[in-house]
């Protein structure tokens, strides 16, 4: 403990155990309690260190009048270990001013209280760190404390001027000076917590149906053909299931049958044929060649190749014969296959991590270098969650040490403790529980959760939809309720996800299930998406849209500034996100203002009530919002009127400005303006 106490400091993962997490463009809230015995007043600030040694300092704020947390943000600009640290002092003007004006208005001690801030700002006028000007400004303040005779209001005013005010907000008056320990900040790169995903199957990309019935699958070529639509919606990375060799041991049918018929593909999550394991590229795609080369069409399209990371393995992978020991064997002698009971995975065998760890890890890691020397830097891993924790910790880091560019996401869909886990050791993104949250009061408390909570370790990716997940809400809310998701998902987090086949709003399930009739897990699905747009059955245009406003507007790059605002629905959700001009890349404040009707089935009228602060705007004030889905331009203040219909139009993302641009004026339309 120091002479001033520092406690609670943040961002912190498990009291260090493990370094809070950033990625070039956050904007990070960075705080700690910081009090002292009796009255004196104290201050804080941050000291943030760049990994090139350039130490950025920062004045940290108290929070509430009431309490002691300080509190302050900071951007981090680079790749690499950044630390920081807490620095707590006694702030002897705060104290002098505070004590000056109350003596003096109650008449008591006033030349006493004259001669102690003379001393203070001599004091502060020898100090060598204060720029010449600054010092100066301080002797003059002195000075005119120490006059021997006039009016004492004009003695004290240079001592509160906005001149001193400024200076000693950078550059205050410190005695007692604290320090907290060095805290590690580990920063990746921005698409480690930012970025636009779309997944698709490879080899229903071209697959062709013979009139006898058979399919021939799409290769690594023909699925070369639908990178430039993926790119042109925005995306940023392509995730693509597992692309190796499939098993025919209790292949799975269409629908996820026992009973395949021939030319069923199979599942690609059971991996290991003949034809090799994890680093073989299934025959039916083409060569490792060809796979190169798709990563590389890609790339020149803009996008990123994400590679499926799925540690288990078909009864005919060549481990089973080469290692049984990586997997349980039961007293019959058979081996154990994975289960989810009452779900069975007859054609996968999981990995038993314990009969050989240090085999099991060495050819994991050389599985994912063989894929990074084919250029895929991205891994969205099968789940991690069944596999345990401390091997995840071992691979993340030998992986990033050598290669720091590398992303891998979990699919875990479990339990807190173990998604939160997987994050905390190593893991730079994870899916999360946001497609079964639906109801304002949901979506409230789940995006809270994960802007102020968990936002020192856990980065979210909002996929919206996944091979396995079609929830209730999808399949009975039609086109209203996919534009509604796909709305939450790009603007609540920085990264969000589609599996291919969302925009063409595939809704109808297998019975029983939470996934899509004809799963294409188990068979080709050739997709005609231009055949979809031109009968008005597609809204890949909102997807396109958003992912164009995302671009655009950098305040939807960041997870921890998104606040919630008032609303007299409960189907009305309403949040905002705003970047300060400081932090923005064009040196322009940057706010985004969300309202979404989240009932798929209704037109909604409501009052929105905003927390004007939160958009970077004094109570009060009026103010342009600008509908970045219509164009629709309208003045606003604190309490506004909506009407949403979700059939036509279900939500607003709005950018908010000042003023009105300068060639529109607010719409005469009653249906969304200020109340």
């Amino acid at each position: 403990m120091g002479r001033i106490p520092i406690l609670s400091v943040f961002p912190q993962v498990e009291g260090g155990r493990w370094p809070a997490k950033g990625y070039v463009g956050e904007v990070i809230p960075f705080g700690a309690l910081v009090f002292r015995e009796g009255h004196d007043a104290v201050g804080a600030h941050l000291e943030l260190e760049a990994p090139d040694g350039t130490v950025i300092d920062r004045p940290l704020t108290r929070t509430y009048s009431w309490d002691d947390e300080w509190r302050g943000v900071a951007q981090v600009t680079s790749e690499g270990a950044w630390r920081f640290r807490i620095r707590a002092y006694s702030d002897d003007y705060a104290t002098w001013e505070h004590n000056a004006e109350v003596k003096i208005n109650a008449g008591i001690d006033v030349e006493l209280m004259l001669a102690l801030g003379a001393r203070l700002f001599t004091r502060l006028a020898g100090e060598e760190h204060r720029p010449a000007g600054e010092r100066q400004l301080f002797a003059e303040v002195s000075a005119s404390l120490q006059l021997p005779e006039g009016p004492v209001p004009e003695r004290l005013a240079p001592a509160y001027s906005e001149a001193v005010h400024e200076a000693l907000r950078i550059r205050p008056a410190e005695s007692l000076v604290t320090h907290s320990d060095w805290h590690a900040l580990r920063v990746e790169r921005t698409l480690a917590g930012s970025g636009a995903w779309y997944e698709f199957f490879p080899r229903s990309i071209g697959a062709e149906q013979a009139e006898d019935g058979t399919w021939t699958s799409g290769t690594f070529r023909t699925a070369a053909g639908r990178l430039a639509d993926v790119a042109d919606m925005g995306f940023d990375v392509l995730y693509l299931p597992p692309i190796h060799p499939i098993g025919e041991a209790f292949r799975k049918g269409r629908n996820n049958t026992l009973d395949p018929q021939p030319g069923d593909p199979g599942s690609p999550w059971a991996i290991g044929s003949a034809a090799g394991g994890h680093d073989a590229v299934h025959p039916d795609l083409g060569t490792e060649d060809d796979f190169r080369l798709f990563v590389e069409e890609a790339a020149k399209a803009g996008l990123e190749v994400a590679l499926d990371f799925a540690l288990q393995a078909s009864p005919d992978h060549p481990w089973v014969k080469e290692h049984p020991e990586w997997f349980t064997t039961l007293p019959d002698g058979s081996i154990a296959y994975a289960e989810n009971p009452p779900k069975k995975y007859q054609d996968i065998y999981p990995i038993n991590f314990d009969n050989d760890p240090a085999g099991i890890r060495a050819e994991s890691l050389r599985i994912l270098e063989h894929w990074i020397a084919l250029g895929v830097h991205i891994f969205r891993v099968d789940n991690p969650h069944t596999k345990p924790l401390d091997f995840w910790e071992w691979i993340i880091h030998e992986v990033n040490t050598a290669h720091p560019e590398v992303v891998f996401l979990a699919e875990a869909f479990t339990r807190p403790a173990a998604m939160q886990g997987l994050a905390k050791v190593g893991f730079q993104q994870s899916y999360t529980y946001f497609t079964w949250r639906n109801t304002r009061t949901e979506i409230e408390e789940f995006f809270t959760g994960l802007a102020q909570e968990t936002d020192a370790f856990f980065r979210p990716n909002l996929f919206v939809n996944t091979p396995d997940i079609l929830t209730e809400y999808l399949q009975f809310g039609g086109m209203p309720a996919y534009r509604i998701r796909a709305v939450l998902a790009a603007t609540g987090a920085p990264t969000w996800g589609v599996y291919s086949g969302y925009e063409l709003i595939e809704n109808v399930a297998r019975p029983g299930a939470e996934e899509n009739l004809d799963n294409e897990k188990y068979e080709y699905k050739p997709r005609d998406f231009l055949a979809a747009e031109a009968a008005g059955r597609s809204i890949a245009a909102d997807i396109t849209r958003l992912n164009a406003i995302r671009r655009a507007h950098p305040a939807l790059g960041q997870l921890r500034n998104l606040r919630f605002h008032g609303s007299d629905d409960d189907s009305i959700v309403v949040y905002s996100k705003h970047l300060p001009a400081e932090f923005s890349p064009d040196g322009v404040a940057d706010t985004i203002l969300v309202v979404v009707n989240v009932d798929p089935h209704s037109v909604r009228e409501t009052t929105v009530r905003l927390n004007l602060p939160e958009l970077g705007l004094p109570e009060g004030s009026t103010f342009a919002v600008t509908d970045l889905l219509s164009g629709n331009v309208w003045q606003w203040g604190t309490d506004n009127y909506v009407r949403l219909d979700a059939f036509s139009q279900p939500a607003h993302v709005f950018q908010v400005t000042r003023d009105l641009p300068a060639s529109d004026s607010p719409e005469s339309d009653p249906e969304s303006g200020e109340l």
